[in-house]
């Protein structure tokens, strides 16, 4: 396999460029990366030390004049292009340990990689044209015709300038930072020692009543349920006793205890937790 260095013009304007001569490939550098990227050629078949050792021989051919944008922009590709050779000389089926299977997984980010450099180098050619187009563009300097100009709508504001600067000083003035209320979150604790004297009172009056009835006047869902464990706390306390027919049926609470029973329910709040 032979290699040499050579220049070739760019079709866009004279340029000094790196052309290989392989047995695999023959032209300009940046043709090798298009078919490269292409998947005309394989990487595999290039030898790329060679051509490493042609273009070190390119640059010192240039002497003081050689271009360090350009040999970066090769060191780069060349970089990758060993990379993406490593990888693919990896067969395909053959994975034997975890180093192998991130090789087989870089193959497409080497290869994204030379199609970013081709993206880039694409973009930098248009913006060049641009460039070079845009001294022979002009702005127009002159105003409207008269005729035209007649055409023109009168402006009309409608405010004053005390009022507009009122309206732009509101507009930039600082804006209050948002909050959120959180006050319908809270909720008052329900005692259950007081909602425990107070059924004792009805259920000794009454000697029997039925949940329902118990908490017909609560104000709230924490008040149903700091009652119902006042219930329990007075079932535990042998005080009162439960009578249900059948599951989901009204449940009935009877007084048990004597009218003088003294039930200490100091320590209902600490046991159960104001609700």
């Amino acid at each position: 396999m032979v290699s040499e260095t050579a220049t070739s013009e760019d079709p866009e304007g004279p340029e000094l460029g790196f052309a290989v001569s392989l047995d695999s490939f023959s032209g300009p550098f940046d043709l090798l990366l298009s078919l490269i990227a292409k998947h005309k050629l394989d990487v595999t078949e290039l030898a790329l030390h060679q051509v490493t050792d042609d273009y070190i021989a390119h640059i010192r051919a240039q002497g003081a004049a050689w271009d360090l944008d350009e040999t970066t922009e090769f060191l780069l590709i060349a970089a990758t292009l060993l990379d993406l050779k490593a990888a693919r000389l990896l067969p395909d089926g053959e994975v034997s340990d975890e180093d192998d299977l991130e090789l087989l997984e870089a193959r497409d980010l080497l290869f994204a990689r030379l199609l970013q450099y081709r993206a880039f180098k694409a973009v930098a050619a248009e913006f060049e044209e641009m460039f070079a187009a845009a001294p022979r563009r002009l702005p127009r300097t002159t105003g409207l015709d008269p005729d035209l100009a007649l055409l023109l709508p009168d402006v009309i504001l409608g405010i004053g300038p005390r009022a507009f600067a009122d309206f732009t000083a509101g507009v930039l003035a600082p804006k209050p930072v948002p909050e959120v209320a959180t006050d319908h979150v809270h909720v008052a604790p329900v005692s259950v020692r007081e909602q425990a004297v107070l059924l004792m009172a009805v259920l000794r009056h009454k000697k029997s009543a039925t949940f329902r009835h118990l908490v017909s006047g609560a104000e709230s869902v924490h008040v149903v349920i700091a009652r119902f464990l006042a219930l329990l706390e007075l079932y535990r306390e042998g005080v009162v006793g439960f009578d249900q027919a059948a599951g989901l049926a009204e449940l009935n609470i009877r007084w048990t205890g004597s009218e003088s029973d003294e039930i200490d329910v100091s320590d209902f709040d600490e046991q159960d937790g104001a609700t």
